[in-house]
């Protein structure tokens, strides 16, 4: 999905302890990971544990929670600027924890992709619905081709021959070839059926399907993904799986709208976030109200929805956090002359013995650099839009199959200590921003403690282990030569440093390690 990743700034608060500029170290305190350090991680029962049985009674003691374990504060707050005052790291974040005593680790792995799967995903979401072949669904008749005809003679007619803003090559010729496309559809027309023909076909891998016409005609076969139309009681949803890149699975259910006109025009569904912290006369942004408006449904209902769809997994996933969604159209940014629909977009996530797998905008999965062999494996994520006619969509990625607990009780490292790994690592992670940058402003709201699965794609790409990890969660203002945007960071999902709670670790989010 197209998205623009607003990067925004806000004016820098005043904090009263702050920093002077300092050089860039040239080494971490983070020590290398690997298989060694996860053999060495320790259990440790949580403090007052064995009385905790006896809370209550007479004598009897609470096991500690782990905000007084940890020494974690309710909020941090801290600046330091580097390299002569282009890098600042602004902290002033809600510290937030599980209300466990403790954590533990545990196996995991990709979920076994097969037709039992398949299958349980469309009793889940379309039980006892009419599915169709894509394919034949949404071939064009020839009625579809005339309204195209009509629609891009209009747009010559008006003087607009680039309307979907494709824009020009090298050589100044545009990409979009408005003539030619007209004829294409002319001569389309002339073959194309008058109606659509559907094909009921059972969700399934390995379905056979005609590509091309005449002497082009050859069977093709979807060997590892499955393409199908829904009818349902409430609407017609496009229904996706794909297993190309595997071990990554995706799974996407999308509604098939009646409000976009032209099938060219850009389209997608954008996240509030992005509208509600940018900052800046050159930014998108909306007014919470306007969002709320614009989604004409109750937070409530839309979250009932959201949870009675995904329950019918029983996976245990939760609603981990909610946003605003807007559905946009054309290329002339976020507004309200551009938004046709609104509703809400719901983050799930799996739960383990009361701690949730913490969610972030990152999918994991990414390879070091383009020449690498080995096969990634993204994360787990499961993503739900809620407008006010129901389900608009819902993206599943990589289910786990969660094993036995590794290491349990395992010991965690105490806040200060992963605080002064967070605050080296960032300024160290970040030295190099001041080459092509003018200033660079993170401003970091949130720090959680939760859940993340880390692997080795040396040796196996769709087996790890989920263990506790720090987030740092919040938004940066930058300045170059060419402008400067502006994120305020209250309302991301994007971590700017995860850190393994156990032995300080910098995991990286992108990687998945």
């Amino acid at each position: 999905m197209k998205r623009k990743y607003i990067l925004a700034a806000a004016i820098c608060l005043s904090i009263c302890a702050l920093a002077g500029c300092q050089e860039t170290p040239k080494e971490s305190i983070v020590r290398e990971k690997g298989a060694d350090s996860i053999k060495n991680y320790q259990s440790e029962e949580p403090e007052d544990a064995g009385n905790a049985g006896d809370a209550g009674n007479a004598g009897g003691t609470a096991a500690k929670s782990l905000r007084e374990s940890l020494g974690a504060p309710e909020h941090y707050k801290n600046q330091e600027s580097y390299e002569d005052g282009r890098l600042v790291i602004e902290t002033d974040a809600e510290v937030i924890l599980p209300e466990v005593s403790s954590m533990n680790t545990y196996a995991v792995a990709a979920k076994e992709v097969n037709q039992e799967l398949i299958d349980h995903f469309t009793k889940a979401f379309f039980e006892g619905d009419k599915v169709y072949h894509m394919y034949s669904y949404t071939q064009w008749t020839k009625e579809d081709y005339q309204k195209d005809i009509t629609n891009l003679k209009k747009y010559k007619a008006e003087g607009n021959l680039d309307p979907y803003e494709y824009g020009k090559d090298e050589n100044g010729e545009l990409y979009f070839d408005i003539d030619a496309q007209i004829a294409r559809d002319e001569e389309e027309m002339k073959s194309a059926p008058d109606e659509v023909v559907k094909e009921e076909v059972k969700p399934a891998f390995g379905i056979e399907w005609v590509s091309g016409k005449g002497s082009e005609e050859q069977t093709e076969v979807d060997e590892d993904s499955f393409w199908g139309m829904v009818e349902t009681s409430h609407g017609v949803y496009s229904y996706q799986i794909s297993y190309v890149l595997a071990p990554d699975l995706t799974v996407k259910i999308t509604k098939k709208r009646d409000d976009v006109q032209d099938s060219r025009e850009f389209t997608s569904w954008v996240e509030g976030q992005y509208l509600l912290d940018a900052e800046g006369a050159d930014q998108d942004h909306m007014s919470e109200e306007t969002m709320q408006k614009l989604a004409d449904i109750s937070l409530a209902d839309a979250q009932k929805a959201a949870e009675e769809a995904v329950d019918r997994l029983g996976w245990d996933w939760k609603v981990y956090g909610w946003d605003y969604a807007l559905f946009r159209h054309g290329e002339n940014g976020t507004n309200e002359d551009t938004v046709l629909d609104g509703g809400y977009y719901f983050h799930f996530a799996r739960v383990l013995d009361g701690v949730p797998v913490t969610f972030t905008s990152s999918y994991g999965g990414g390879l070091e650099d383009m020449d690498s062999t080995l096969t990634p494996w993204g994360y787990e994520r499961c993503e739900v839009i809620v407008g006010d006619d129901g389900i608009q969509e819902v993206e599943i990625m990589n289910p786990y199959e969660v094993g036995e607990v590794q290491t349990e009780h395992v010991k965690l490292m105490d806040f200060d200590s992963i605080i002064k790994i967070y605050e080296q690592m960032m300024e160290v992670t970040n030295a190099d921003m001041a080459d092509f940058e003018k200033q660079r402003t993170f401003h970091i709201r949130k720090i959680a403690l939760g859940y993340s699965r880390i692997y080795d794609p040396t040796t196996d790409s769709d087996t790890g282990l989920m263990v506790p990890v720090w987030d740092f969660f919040g938004g940066f203002d930058v300045e170059t030569d060419e402008g400067s945007d502006k994120n305020n960071g209250e309302h991301a999902t994007q971590s700017f440093m995860t850190i393994n709670a156990i032995d300080g670790t910098v995991i990286d989010r992108g990687l998945g390690y």
